[in-house]
């Protein structure tokens, strides 16, 4: 019987260590479930924080392209409004000279040869 008791007795102690072991390794688990935890909620919070900023910066984005579409526009219309103010002013100096040319023709004084 003292050879049953000691096998026993061994495979209480072996049980218990198992058990023991088992135990070690769920809490070494479970501190590192808790990690993962706070890191989860680390990056759930940096999400939301960049989520935000994000919208924050597209709707500034936005308001900027839209401004830049009104600078192109108003460039551009600008810009051919002034080329037919140019084109106004090249045919008004081509009429102005020409008509100069008629008056400086008919103000001079007739040649002899015209008599």
């Amino acid at each position: 019987m003292t050879q049953q008791g000691a096998a026993l007795q061994t495979y209480n102690n072996e049980l218990v260590k198992c058990i023991e072991e088992l135990c070690s390794k769920r809490e070494e688990l479970n501190r590192l479930i808790q990690q993962e935890e706070a890191e989860k909620t680390r990056l759930q919070h940096d999400i939301r924080v960049l989520t935000e900023k994000l919208s924050r910066v597209n709707e500034s984005l936005a308001r900027r392209l839209a401004a830049r579409a009104d600078f192109d526009r108003t460039i551009a219309e600008t810009e051919a409004a002034y080329m037919k103010i140019l084109e106004s002013s090249q045919t008004l100096l081509s009429v102005l000279k020409k008509e100069t040319g008629n008056l400086t023709k008919a103000t001079e004084p007739r040649s002899s040869k015209d008599h």
